[in-house]
């Protein structure tokens, strides 16, 4: 399937294609488009879009987009649910609503600087986003999540 959301990745658009790999659909594609043209690429192409306005997988009631894909797919992983956490509070700027969110910010940032280009960016990034899942994981099992 061809998921399609804005260019210029940050947070929560590099944290939905690692989630939408790892858990929904293995052989996604993903296209990053400008803002104004996503929901017009995401018909013609007959993709998903997300993470940008009057897409159903977008933020609402204080969630960011991340959270909507775990809800929409009915994800229960408890790993998974303390990622989003972090993921959220990076996303929407909330940083002290949890403890990892500004390093993660600051990462996403970094890898920004580092890598312009969005199909670079998340195929670097998924590996710090494996390894914040990795630490949910651990952090789930000593039943702190």
């Amino acid at each position: 399937m061809k998921w399609i959301t804005r260019s210029h990745v940050h947070v929560d658009r590099v944290a939905c294609p690692w989630l939408i790999t790892r858990f929904i659909d293995s052989d996604a594609e993903f296209l990053f488009v400008p803002k104004s043209c996503v929901l017009e690429v995401a018909a013609r192409e007959k993709g998903i879009a997300f993470d940008t306005p009057g897409a159903e997988l977008h933020h609402r009631d204080g969630l960011c987009t991340f959270d909507v894909i775990i809800e929409a797919y009915e994800l229960t992983d408890k790993a998974l649910l303390r990622m989003a956490r972090v993921i959220n509070a990076a996303d929407t700027d909330r940083l002290e609503a949890d403890p990892l969110a500004a390093g993660f910010e600051a990462i996403a940032v970094g890898y920004s600087l580092r890598y312009p280009e969005d199909l670079q960016n998340i195929q670097r990034q998924f590996e710090v986003y494996d390894a914040l899942y990795a630490w949910c994981r651990l952090d789930a099992a000593r039943g702190k999540a």
